[in-house]
């Protein structure tokens, strides 16, 4: 078979990837990319032909008559849809509308809104929490990954805080049981915030004026501390609020209020695309860690995930699966970011995911990753993958907007030092114009 880029010999073969991408709306380059660097470069033309759609089609009247059946069986009690398609010892975790309900007091919330936008808890006063997780952005930040403490990059992308308060581990590697654990990791952490907690406490009780009745509000004394002040952004977290959209409003009782392409994808995403062997229950994930072949073994997006935290071997390049609630809202796609657009992740997902295989001294090397088993070729059409993608896309909140960052202004009296390791011509010559 020729290889697509032979037909292109003037481009070397990532720019034709490139090119080929724009070609088919960026689907099959990016699937090939990832195949390309984790097999090795003999894997374009197998990826190319394994990232090819089904082109089965229905007739028009075949389609309609599908949708009426679909219409039918979906307008009954979610315990009398059609039987997802489950690996054996999988959990049937059906998949519904989020029961969402305020937490804490009205004081608390407001106390941790202005928490979640203050950069004086990073010690540059330059990074929030909001850096990263942009309410704007679906509560992620459009990137793959983001920039801490002094634009030192951060290696896995943030993802959303919507339903957040729903999860039993947090980060991509599990390492944080609660929101104030995970507040206190970011705050603390040298490339995140870089924050210190003594000198994040005694900064805020410098705007007292503004600090002192957020805090007797919430707690009932002006004391800040900075337990309090993990409390606080903990509590606003776990209010951002999920269960508005689309598919809550169907899955509560308005089975008209989805279109005959939404409702054959909710369909596809229960059977034929096996997604609920991860994607389960409310939260549309099951809050374990799977390897999708997406770790970069021995290259320079190398990410070993969860292993990094227990040193099991058989956690090496496994990452918590994500809620899919926002997904529409929130690319880049996966831990790294690799993914731009949906579609390339469903495309990808449809040839089976890569399953990197072990070339030279990797051959007997005990840390070499492996892809799920739940992971298959799922031969799906065009029309199905269409049906999918506008599926998911009813899985999003509505937008929300915070215009104005209600922290205080932030009063530099001399310039900061430049910090050792960026001093030198360069950074001296950027900082100095």
């Amino acid at each position: 078979m020729m290889k697509p880029c032979s037909l292109m010999p003037g481009l070397f073969p990532n720019t034709c990837r490139l090119f080929l991408a724009g070609w088919v709306a960026g689907m099959l380059a990016t699937s090939g990319a990832i195949a390309q660097q984790e097999e090795g470069p003999d894997a374009e033309a197998e990826t190319a032909e394994s990232t090819a759609v089904s082109v089965g089609e229905q007739s028009e009247a075949q389609r309609q008559e599908l949708i009426a059946w679909l219409r039918k069986e979906y307008a009954k009690p979610s315990q009398e849809w059609p039987k997802p398609e489950l690996d054996e010892g999988r959990p049937l975790q059906e998949i519904g509308p989020v029961e969402w309900a305020p937490t804490g007091t009205k004081e608390q919330r407001r106390l941790g809104l202005s928490l979640f936008f203050e950069p004086r808890l990073s010690k540059s006063m330059s990074v929030s929490c909001a850096s990263c997780h942009e309410p704007q952005l679906g509560w992620s930040n459009g990137v793959a990954f983001s920039f801490g403490e002094h634009r030192e990059q951060i290696t896995r992308h943030p993802p959303t805080l919507v339903a957040v308060g729903f999860h039993k581990t947090l980060f991509w590697d599990g390492r944080s049981d609660s929101l104030e654990h995970q507040a206190r990791d970011v705050i603390v952490h040298p490339v995140e915030m870089n924050g210190d907690p003594v000198e994040v406490v005694e900064r805020l009780e410098a705007e007292s004026q503004y600090y002192g009745p957020l805090f007797k509000n919430a707690f009932g004394d002006a004391a800040i501390t900075f337990d309090r002040i993990l409390e606080a952004i903990a509590i606003f977290e776990r209010n951002i609020q999920a269960g508005r959209t689309k598919f809550d409003k169907f899955a509560k009782g308005e089975p008209a209020i989805l279109s005959d392409s939404e409702i054959a994808g909710l369909h596809v995403f229960r059977t034929k695309a096996r997604c609920m062997n991860c994607h389960m229950g409310p939260m549309f994930t099951d809050g374990e860690f799977h390897n999708l072949g997406l770790t970069y073994y021995g290259r320079r997006l190398q990410d070993l995930g969860r292993y990094k935290l227990t040193g099991q071997v058989e956690d090496v390049g496994k990452f918590r699966t994500p809620t899919l609630r926002n997904v529409g809202r929130t690319a880049p796609y996966m831990h790294n970011g690799v993914f731009p657009i949906l579609e390339g992740v469903l495309r990808l997902y449809n040839a089976g995911m890569p399953r990197p295989k072990p070339k030279g001294d990797q051959v007997d090397d005990p840390l070499f990753p492996k892809t799920s088993e739940h992971l298959k070729p799922l031969n799906l059409t065009a029309q199905e993958l269409a049906d999918l993608r506008d599926f998911l896309l009813t899985l999003n909140e509505p937008p929300v907007r915070v215009l104005t960052p209600p922290v205080p202004p932030i009063r530099r009296e001399k310039p900061e030092a430049i910090p050792e390791k960026l001093k030198g011509d360069a950074a001296t010559s950027v900082l100095s114009r």
